[in-house]
């Protein structure tokens, strides 16, 4: 199949656990809702409209969320009721298609293509949203484009509860004037690197040669190239499993191993915070690998991992491990980095992990 020939729909549901919470207790509805526990090692998992008018967003401390908007109703998640209505979702898209890759319990991709059920990719697209009213009464948010990269673009355009179609002849002319932030992999460090380079639109990008670009950033400058004229060849893949959850941050000043602490947790009560979705999400699987990442002031890559003989069970544990693997490498007490991560990977099943726990102890 002809990249440009696809039709790809990207479905996000509008503020999902805070829109659940919300639908299932009528006093909560038109309030400013976050759902976290409270603490200060807690992170946002989702916040309602409401809240997000203060500021508030996911992945957030829960303790600035609640300094950002002192009236928020904090509710804690309650991860085995949203995997059940994301369950409800799925089954709604599998009506249309059967190439759907879930990015989480509340997006996905969906490549109807081949889809004869109804005359386009609009039509279908309207299908799902009001279906998905009709039997969750939640609301969900749709991109229909040519690949996967502008569909996610186009389902974040009207939200919420909005639809927003990219035509492929109109592509071109839709990116053009768009801030490069808006591609995908360009944060706030590339974004500034590209501006040093008189950078700030997709159109500007583009008329950055291809090799120009690769000879600066590597491989990713002809991705940058690419995704500037639209060009996106992933095709979607049905129910890929997690290799890996993770966060990561870029440090505006390089820092040493021993400044790395408070970032690393920071970023570990991240990467906690995905895995729980992640247990709860489709697969229903829990990852056993602890990786620390660093990327040093002269942008070589370390990784440093560790499968302990009792998995991580709460974030503080995964960020003592983390804090911990810095004792494996080996380089000058002085040497700095400019990126730290923290990752959970060797994924499995919780049926076979529990079920292996289980001989272990009668062993």
């Amino acid at each position: 199949m002809s990249p440009t020939s696809r039709k790809i729909i990207h479905i996000d549901m509008d503020a999902f656990y805070a829109s659940v919470e919300q639908r299932d207790d009528p006093a909560l509805r038109g309030k400013p809702v976050v759902v976290a526990w409270r603490g200060a090692r807690s992170v946002v998992c989702a916040a309602s409209y409401e809240a997000r008018k203060f500021g508030v967003r996911s992945a957030m401390p829960a303790v600035r969320a609640e300094r950002l908007c002192p009236q928020a109703i904090f509710v804690p998640p309650d991860f085995g009721r949203y995997k059940a209505v994301s369950r409800q979702v799925r089954e709604i898209f599998a009506r249309h298609t059967d190439l759907i890759e879930p990015l989480s319990l509340d997006e996905a991709y969906l490549d109807v293509t081949t889809s004869t059920a109804l005359p386009s990719a609009t039509a279908t697209a309207e299908a799902i949203r009001a279906a998905i009213r009709a039997e969750t009464q939640l609301t969900a948010s749709a991109g229909v484009a040519p690949n996967k990269f502008l569909a996610k673009i186009a389902s974040d355009w009207n939200k919420p509860d909005g639809l927003f179609v990219i035509r492929p002849h109109q592509v071109m002319e839709f990116l053009a004037p768009l801030p490069v932030g808006r591609l995908p992999g360009v944060g706030k460090v590339m974004e500034a690197k590209l501006t040093e380079m008189g950078i700030a639109t997709v159109g500007e990008l583009r008329a950055f040669a291809a090799a120009e670009l690769e000879q600066r950033f590597g491989r990713w400058g002809r991705r940058l190239h690419e995704l500037s004229l639209g060009i996106d060849e992933h095709a979607v893949e049905p129910d890929r499993p997690t290799l890996q959850v993770s966060a990561e941050d870029t440090f505006e000043h390089d820092l040493t191993l021993d400044e790395l602490e408070p970032h690393i947790r920071r970023l570990a009560e991240k990467t906690w915070a995905a895995h729980e979705r992640e247990a709860a999400g489709t697969h229903g699987r829990i990852a056993r690998t602890v990786v620390l990442k660093l990327k040093t002031a002269d942008f070589h890559t370390l990784t440093r991992s560790l499968t302990p003989s009792t998995r991580p069970a709460s974030a503080e544990e995964l960020a003592d491990l983390a804090c911990a693997l810095r004792a494996r490498v080996e380089r000058p007490a002085d040497s700095r980095y400019r990126l730290v991560g923290v990752g959970l990977s060797g994924f499995v099943e919780q049926d076979s992990f529990v079920a292996q726990g289980d001989l272990f102890e009668r062993g």
